[in-house]
């Protein structure tokens, strides 16, 4: 019998063992070590593809500070400026995002694209998460509202994977975003960690509940009310939706199920395109559609005050 056929016949048998208290820290360490994202350095700038920014580093919680590219928008586009704050996914960076720049910054739109914790350049935490990304995302947000040339009614949000569904938790919690571009955004995290969980030969049955529950409770929040299926339905400014039709990491059935829970409201686009989840050049194939999506939002009448006044 292979190694890995004797590990997988041995983890029913085991793992209840491990839940018990004397061994539970162990089991812990190890689902944090497992779980825990990549760091990657960056490997390129916005100057790498033509384009002037600055690097800021921008205060987040737990008194940690973000590393983030500001691009200001073009010298021609009208001031105060629309803007795009760009959130990558687990165990990306701001530089893997950075191929979206040069037709977001042609259209007029100044970028700000950030490293959450635990990533890139930015500072480390014991962990993150989802939530810990939407933190995140909004400093970003708050900070790029301060500033002089930009239009805080017309701020949006891009994300990728986790990022999507914390741009989505995020635009919950800042009743003033624009707009939302969720690029591959899965529907509920508890389906995502069973899919992890049988990539890893866990068996669902023995240890999944103790999983689910040991990682709701370290992050703080329950998935049920961070799951993009719950806050999609919450958000009041118009949301475009973008799934590659190839993805195997997050399935393009997600992006139906979540059009669905938003069925009430006219302002949700769903657009399925060729690629899968990482597929960047995919992407990039797809800028025409964001673009025209964001211009149409920024060109529209803001009812910010009427969003706030109203929250």
């Amino acid at each position: 019998m292979s190694r890995s056929k004797l590990v997988s016949a041995l983890l029913p048998t085991v793992l209840p063992w491990m839940t018990t208290p004397p061994l539970r820290p162990l089991l812990n360490w190890g689902l944090r070590r497992s779980l825990r994202a990549s760091r990657l350095a960056h490997t390129r700038s916005p100057a790498d593809f033509g384009l002037a920014s600055a690097t800021v580093r921008i205060p987040t919680a737990n008194g940690k500070t973000l590393h983030a590219w500001h691009l200001p928008a073009p010298q021609a586009a009208p001031r105060p400026s629309p803007a795009l704050v760009i959130v990558h996914g687990w165990g990306s960076n701001a530089d893997l995002m950075l191929p979206l720049a040069p037709a977001l910054h042609a259209a007029g739109l100044a970028l700000l694209f950030i490293d959450t914790r635990c990533h890139g350049a930015s500072d480390d935490e014991p962990f993150t998460s989802l939530p810990r990304f939407a933190e995140d995302t909004v400093h970003a947000v708050d900070w790029l509202a301060a500033q002089p040339d930009i239009d805080p009614s017309r701020i949006a949000l891009l994300g990728h994977s986790v990022g999507a569904g914390a741009v989505l938790l995020a635009a919950t919690w800042r009743p003033q975003i624009a707009a939302v571009v969720s690029l591959a955004a899965f529907a509920h995290p508890a389906d995502m960690m069973q899919r992890w969980m049988a990539e890893q030969n866990l068996p669902d049955a023995v240890i999944g509940p103790y999983i689910l529950k040991y990682v709701q409770r370290t992050i703080g929040y329950r998935f049920d009310a961070i799951a993009p299926l719950t806050t999609l339905p919450q958000l009041r400014c118009p949301v475009l939706l973008m799934h590659g039709e190839h993805d195997t990491t997050v399935p393009e059935e997600d992006a139906h199920r979540l059009l669905a829970a938003a069925a009430a409201r006219d302002s949700v686009q769903l657009h399925i395109g060729p690629g899968g989840h990482d597929s960047m050049d995919a992407f990039l194939e797809q800028m025409p559609q964001v673009i025209g999506f964001l211009n149409q939002v920024n060109s529209a009448p803001s009812d910010l005050a009427n969003r706030i006044a109203t929250d």
